[in-house]
């Protein structure tokens, strides 16, 4: 059990940091309390792990071949890089440290596998994108929808709150399905556990991240960078939720944050550019972009650390 503590670390962070993107909106708009989103968050975190998360299992396993001592590193280093980032307030990309991480490790080992790399990293560009595209399509049909609905403020006020329930649910459902492989890939790939061990542990340990650390991300999308009112927040979370669950099925663990910014900023294109906030957006991208490199040099620092011997003094 020890081995595994890195990976249950690395769990815990990403739980704290990614439980924003599911129902932080929906908090910070107050239409849901904090807990009841962490419980539920919780649940559904690891039912998605259960049921979806062997594909993006297969696929990070294939990056590079690693022995325990390299998985350890591996998971480790990328959750000190997330938990760093969630001491800032930024809602990174657990996919990209734990890429990164893997990173260091090919490097060490001299192989990378450039094709399951190349398939990730592409990924990486088109969730943003495909969270943009999601909110400006889910917005106007959402809003069609509720036009058409004969209700008064207290009946849309009741039915926005159990939507954003309902979508906040789906959010951590492929949450846990896309992300367990981020925590527990690079435990398999080394032989220490099964694909059934690695989804549970995993699942598991993102779900005490979110019950036991996520309140302080929970406000920055939600309020940092667009002030969201409860409908645009129920978009955002159906976009992001959405986003995620096709590149689950595609096998390819992507940041659940990229995917919620890329909701959020469509939201804002559509309520006036002037909405968004240009300086929380600019820490956002600068933090995806040194998560990769900073989760590479700590795994070839912790490398050089576990290796290192003592050589006593002759004479």
């Amino acid at each position: 059990m020890l081995s595994l503590l890195g990976g249950i670390f690395l769990g815990w962070s990403l739980g704290a940091n990614d439980a924003a993107n599911v129902f932080g909106t929906a908090v910070s708009s107050r239409m849901v309390r904090f807990w009841t989103a962490a419980v539920l968050a919780a649940v559904f975190v690891v039912a998605g792990a259960w049921m979806e998360g062997h594909r993006g299992i297969a696929t990070l396993q294939s990056l590079t071949q690693v022995d325990m001592t390299h998985a350890m590193v591996v998971s480790v280093a990328a959750a000190l890089t997330v938990t760093l980032m969630t001491l800032l307030g930024l809602p990174v990309s657990t996919s990209q440290a734990v890429v990164g991480a893997f990173i260091g490790i090919g490097i060490l080992n001299r192989q990378i596998f450039l094709q399951g790399l190349g398939k990730v990293v592409g990924c990486w560009v088109g969730t943003p994108v495909g969270g943009l595209l999601a909110a400006v399509v889910l917005y106007r049909i959402f809003a069609a929808l509720l036009n058409r609905m004969p209700l008064n403020l207290f009946q849309i006020d009741g039915l926005l709150r159990a939507a954003l329930i309902v979508v906040g649910c789906y959010g951590a459902y492929a949450l846990g399905a896309n992300n367990v492989a981020n925590v527990t890939a690079v435990y398999v790939a080394a032989g220490r556990l099964s694909v059934e061990q690695a989804v549970l542990i995993g699942g598991m340990s993102i779900a005490l991240g979110i019950i036991t650390f996520s309140r302080p991300v929970m406000m920055t999308v939600g309020r940092k960078l667009v002030r969201l009112d409860p409908f645009s927040a129920l978009v955002v979370v159906s976009a992001e939720a959405v986003t995620v669950h096709l590149y689950t099925l595609l096998g390819v663990p992507v940041s659940t944050s990229q995917a919620v910014v890329g909701a959020v900023l469509g939201i804002g294109i559509l309520k006036g550019a002037q909405t968004i906030r240009i300086r929380t957006l600019g820490n956002i991208l600068f933090a995806w972009i040194v998560t990769p490199a900073v989760a590479c040099l700590t795994t070839l620092m912790l490398d050089f650390l576990v290796h290192l011997q003592y050589v006593p003094h002759a004479g």
